[in-house]
């Protein structure tokens, strides 16, 4: 149960008040959603700028991903327990500084740990923006208002990379940070003078503290170790002691979520055998994705010589046929069952992914990367719909806030991974980077890694997925930008975007 602390009804969409707040949580989200498709498209500058090679430009994605992975959550169950909008606002505030931090860090070191503290930022803000729609409106208008929420963080996260490829084309990558300080002061300014606070009378007192520090801890040691591992050398003993002690960091946060009266992470929903296997596909997915879109900018820009604003322009067909096709891949999951387009899908997906892989030196836009970009989305367009829907379902309805949440750590978790990994696996180092000839091979092989990868997760979706006993009513599916998966039915993607439904993550940590 949601009460509204002080503020009287619920919120009606209509009203002004009402307005106002979903243009709040649009802008609030959109920060998040935009740095972390954006700063792709920056990677080539960054590096040109700062130095370090590839293993920088890792940690400069890896870094923001990790926290935000980490305390996602935490800072879904401090909404619930301290205030929405507080939460939402302390996130909004944490983040503009750390993009602040960003913008003038003046080494690669630093700019790591800005990201890493952006992080945190967007793992405060990010579950309360919907959260505090679905809290604070009337029941009969959280649909539209959640809708209207997806919508336009859609249409933000299509022309994000091309308006900041244009920035750091036309002024720098640095700007890609500062402007979330105007837009932070307009989301500080919209919450407290329009969203009411709102909380959760039955969160648990306590926060999982113990959990979620031995769950970052652990995901922090093991990708440390896949990261700096090719060059200071799988031997090296501050390599080994960093996988080591990010093992036993993450044996123990599961010993700790079995034994916890109010675990962040629930291991009873993996009980459902549909919902293990739905987030299998979802990891196997994701970290093809991840890796991909991590590779996918710089593969353009160093080797075709595309500048950032076409390298950004250049994505905009995935997210346009996303946008068009999800929902009504969505309203025929709902008809025909999950099994068949999360088994076509990927394999569709798989095969975008193929020929973008043969994009290289002199490659043309029409002929060689827009076949590629458009039969992506197609494949994603047929997958992500269906494998959201397949999460909800297979949980409890009281779980369903848990489900999606744990879905969306999963992709995270993926994407975090597939980055440090996928480089390695295709051969490319920080010498093979500075080497457009070397690294575009790698490229090639790294793509046709991630194509095989999910075409994997076609085949286990067609081993593992069934149709459920009885279908959940699920609304239309809204579309969703392409880091993070859909959060569930009707318009809630966390795609940061990230990545659909009136089901917060806040909600899921409470019920955890």
């Amino acid at each position: 149960m949601t009460e509204t602390a002080g503020n009287g009804s619920p919120l009606v969409l209509k009203s002004a008040r009402g307005r106002w707040v979903v243009v709040a949580t649009i802008l609030g989200s959109a920060m998040a959603s935009l740095d972390a498709t954006v700063v792709n498209i920056a990677l080539p500058r960054i590096g040109a700028d700062l130095g370090g090679g590839l293993t920088s430009l890792q940690w400069t994605v890896n870094a923001y991903t990790l926290t935000l992975a980490a305390f996602l959550l935490l800072g879904g169950s401090l909404g619930d327990r301290l205030g929405r909008r507080r939460i939402f606002v302390v996130g909004v505030v944490w983040f503009a500084l750390a993009s602040v931090g960003c913008a003038l860090a003046p080494t690669s070191a630093l700019l790591i740990g800005a990201r890493a503290l952006q992080g945190v930022g967007g793992a405060l803000l990010t579950p309360g923006s919907l959260a505090i729609l679905e809290a604070s409106f009337r029941k009969e208008d959280r649909a539209a208002a959640i809708g209207a929420w997806s919508g336009f963080a859609g249409i933000a996260t299509a022309i994000g990379p091309f308006v900041g490829g244009w920035l750091i084309q036309s002024v720098s990558w640095r700007l890609i940070f500062v402007i979330n300080v105007p837009l932070g002061a307009a989301v500080i300014w919209l919450s407290l003078r329009h969203v009411p606070e709102t909380s959760d009378p039955n969160a648990p007192t306590r926060p999982d503290l113990l959990g979620t520090a031995l769950g970052a801890l652990g995901l922090a040691g093991i990708v440390y170790a896949l990261t700096e591992g090719p060059s200071k050398g799988w031997t090296a003993p501050i390599v080994l002691t960093s996988a080591i002690l990010g093992v036993i960091a993450l044996a123990a946060f599961f010993v700790v979520q079995a034994r916890s009266d109010h675990p962040i992470l629930p291991l009873s929903i993996f009980k459902s055998a549909q919902f293990s296997a739905a987030n299998a596909v979802t990891f196997v997915v994701y970290a093809a994705l991840g890796g991909a879109l991590f590779l996918l900018p710089i593969q353009l820009q160093r080797v075709v010589h595309y500048s950032p604003t076409a390298a950004g322009a250049s994505l905009l067909p995935i997210t346009a046929v996303m946008l068009v096709l999800s929902p009504r891949m969505g309203r025929l999951a709902t008809r025909t069952g999950p099994r068949l387009p999360m088994t076509i899908g990927p394999i569709i997906a798989g095969a975008g992914i193929l020929l973008l892989s043969q994009v290289g030196s002199g490659a043309t836009y029409v002929a060689d990367v827009l076949p590629g970009m458009t039969i992506f989305g197609l494949g994603l367009s047929a997958t992500v719909a269906p494998l959201t829907a397949t999460v909800l379902a297979a949980a409890p309805s009281e779980n369903a806030g848990v489900a999606s949440a744990v879905n969306n750590d999963v992709a995270r978790t993926a994407q975090l991974i597939a980055v440090a990994v996928l480089p390695v696996a295709a051969g490319i180092t920080s010498a093979s980077y500075a080497h457009p000839a070397e690294f575009s091979t790698g490229f090639e092989r790294a793509l046709l890694i991630a194509a095989g990868a999910l075409a994997a997760g076609g085949v286990l979706a067609w081993l593992t997925i069934r149709r459920p006993l009885v279908e959940p009513e699920v609304p239309p599916m809204s579309s969703c930008p392409l880091d993070a998966p859909a959060r569930g039915p009707a318009a809630a993607c966390d795609w940061d975007p990230a990545t659909a439904a009136p089901v917060s993550a806040s909600r899921a940590a409470a019920s955890g």
